[in-house]
């Protein structure tokens, strides 16, 4: 067997068993949905949909999904009627009824039934039949199917192979002329001599079997046209043109994190994603979100919407480091919702994050449409100290002047300026492009006679170049660069931004933009969010919980001490404790603790947790059980306070006792298997 013969059965098997397995899945599901993907849907079902709702566990989620599936086809979403899914019904029931009257299956699964299923109505029909030399064929002209990535005109072929049987599709270079001629007998290939017998019966019907594609096969001298065969290849994926499946990855990614009345509703969205550091050497992730369309309710000439945005930071690993639940209440007027309601709209936001390598998500819900779109993907925060570093440049179509008082943290403020970028990147000739960066890690070495080079390229051609020193910026780190695009032609550009010391390259950043020849590109309006200035202690509550987050105990103790010292509070002294808990700092808890402690009434359930765990760690069992009864005095019994309970009077050698609090833990959750075992042990002990 030779290589590519192996190869060949190789790939055959393969095609073989994901064929079975993807049947199997299909079996396994009530036979409602079984009609729904492999009769309904089996057309225009995109793989990467199919594959989601072989995935969907329960019927709930498969209804949902369908009502996704069919809401991202609808070309008037506003409307009561989905157009898409009425058109496919009807599509479905003329093939059933008109195109499997020759054929021994069902209408939609014979070729014409697929086809017009896909493709629709034909703008001509023509038949040829009755010559005698000839098997039954019919010709479908389409127009205006662009928008499936097929030509601006074509033909496809129908015809009754050996005169008997269903219409089967025509393949110019699988079939060729002879396949259409009665009774043709002649053996091998002959494309051009069964061509010139076809002329002689139907010269039209002759081209067709050349080339499908109108003024096409002139080029091909007699042979028929590969361009042909692909194009009936693309049709079998053109509906997949017609729709983004993203919303389908969405709904398995989501359904377990949003209510099912959102899953049908997810809208594309655009995001632009910087990281900036503060004055204070704080880094924050500065973000927009700009979805597909704001819905509103209205009311008493009010319109009106809450956002509610989620956001989670993790490792690789999936440790969780950071995250955020923020509402965003939005309410215009009247005359409001006519200026914006045809312009895009942004959310903007920042948060604080500690230097690492992460995944970031954000969730953004509207909770009167009940639509949601979200974002994850890439983040590294630089750690300082690394020598110099420039970070991603933001392309703003818009600076403005933020006043220095009061002092404020607000996203993509640069240089006293607040950037207004688009996800999108795309300027008018008429626009300044603001080039916006940090160049950080300088000196007053030789670095700060460094020299800042902007190179445009059109294409891949330069274009333009622009040299500064790095001294000129007063605001450094944060650089503004200014750039008229009035001499810029229409077309797709990237900047090199490059910092050269002595004429040796430091750093280099880059990023890409389009001018559009267009007179007018829509801005949109956005909600910004703006935080108190850096001194507020809650930066450096976060960055400590990030810290602990994280498992590095020490950096978080360095923080959360100094800022325990100037702003002492309960949530403080218990977070405080979790490090000292974590580095074995025992003996530092119950002083931490017990001022709150000793206002029992009001004292947290963490606080006579933590106490406890700290004593109970030291020895000091009788005080950590006291502790911890007090907890469930006050808090209501648990499986949790109970196991600890009966740790403390084993340690103290008080296994009876022990022995009572694990069987009413295990009386209020049975599933304790490590637990049971020990209970049993204890028990063995205890008998004669």
């Amino acid at each position: 067997m030779t290589h590519n013969v192996r190869m060949a059965f190789a790939v055959s098997l393969a095609l073989i068993s994901a064929a079975g397995l993807v049947a199997a899945q299909t079996s396994a599901l009530p036979k409602r949905y079984q009609t729904w993907l492999d009769e309904e849907v089996v057309y225009i079902i995109t793989p990467v949909e199919k594959s989601v709702f072989l995935k969907l566990p329960s019927d709930r989620e498969r209804d949902a999904f369908i009502e996704a599936f069919w809401k991202h086809r609808d070309p008037t979403p506003d409307s009561d009627k989905n157009e898409f899914k009425i058109e496919h019904y009807r599509r479905i029931a003329y093939a059933v009824k008109s195109l499997g009257l020759e054929a021994p299956v069902p209408g939609w699964k014979t070729d014409r039934g697929r086809i017009y299923i896909i493709l629709g109505q034909p703008a001509e029909i023509e038949h040829f039949q009755g010559k005698g030399e000839i098997y039954n064929c019919e010709s479908w002209y389409y127009q205006g199917q662009e928008e499936m990535g097929l030509p601006i005109a074509f033909y496809l072929l129908f015809f009754q192979k050996s005169g008997v049987g269903a219409y089967q599709l025509y393949s110019p270079a699988s079939d060729g002329p002879m396949a259409l001629i009665a009774g043709y007998t002649e053996t091998g290939a002959n494309y051009e001599g069964s061509y010139k017998a076809l002329v002689a019966i139907d010269s039209h019907l002759a081209s067709l079997s050349l080339s499908l594609i109108p003024g096409e096969q002139s080029a091909y001298s007699g042979r028929p046209s590969l361009v042909s065969d692909m194009m009936i290849q693309r049709i079998q994926a053109a509906p997949q043109k017609l729709v983004r499946d993203t919303y389908a990855r969405k709904f398995l990614d989501y359904k377990d994190r949003v209510d099912v009345e959102y899953t049908a509703n997810y809208l594309e969205s655009d995001v632009l994603l910087k990281v900036l550091q503060d004055p204070s050497g704080i880094s924050f992730i500065h973000y927009s979100i700009e979805p597909q369309r704001l819905s509103v309710n209205e009311f008493q000439g009010k319109y009106y919407t809450t956002l509610a945005v989620n956001g989670v930071v993790s490792t690789g690993e999936g440790q969780r480091v950071y995250q955020f639940d923020k509402k965003a209440a939005i309410e215009m007027t009247e005359a409001e919702m006519a200026e914006r309601k045809s312009l895009p709209f942004d959310i903007h936001d920042l948060f604080p994050l500690v230097p690492g390598d992460y995944v970031f998500s954000v969730l953004v819900k509207n909770e009167v449409s009940k639509e949601f779109t979200s974002f994850e993907g890439p983040l590294h925060v630089p750690a300082a100290g690394t020598g110099v570093r420039m970070s991603s440049p933001l392309l703003a179509y818009q600076a403005l002047q933020v006043p220095a008082e009061p002092q404020r943290v607000m996203p993509f403020l640069l240089a006293g300026k607040q950037m207004l970028g688009q996800p999108g990147r795309i300027f008018l000739q008429k626009d300044v492009l603001y080039v916006a960066f940090q160049l950080l890690g300088l000196d007053q070495g030789p670095a700060s006679q460094g020299t800042l080079r902007y190179e445009f390229f059109r294409g891949d051609q330069p274009f333009r170049e622009i040299v500064h020193k790095a001294a000129e910026y007063a605001s450094l780190p944060d650089i503004v660069e200014p750039c008229p695009l009035a001499t810029f032609p229409p077309a797709h550009y990237r900047l090199r931004i490059a910092f050269l010391v002595d004429g040796n390259e430091k750093a280099a950043t880059t990023e890409e933009f389009d001018v559009t020849p267009k007179e007018v590109v829509l801005r949109p309006w956005f909600y910004s969010k703006v935080l108190p200035g850096i001194s507020d202690p809650m930066y450096s509550r976060l960055i400590g919980r990030q810290l602990m987050n994280l498992g590095r105990m020490a950096e978080a103790k360095a923080i959360l001490e100094p800022l325990y010292g100037r702003t002492p509070n309960e949530d403080l002294a218990i977070e405080l404790s979790r490090v000292y808990l974590a580095l074995k700092e025992f003996g530092r808890i119950d002083p931490l603790l017990s001022p709150y402690l000793a206002a029992e009434s009001t004292a947290k359930y963490d606080s006579f947790v933590l106490a406890g765990r700290a004593d109970q760690s030291v020895g000091m069992f009788a005080r950590a059980i006291e502790l911890y009864e007090a907890a469930a005095a006050r808090f209501g019994v648990s499986a949790i306070l109970l196991n600890a309970i009966g740790e403390s009077h084993l340690g103290a050698g008080q296994k009876r006792e022990a022995l009572a609090a694990w069987e009413k833990s295990l009386a209020l959750n049975p599933d304790q298997p490590a637990l049971q075992k020990r209970v049993d042990a204890l028990k063995s002990e205890r008998r004669p």
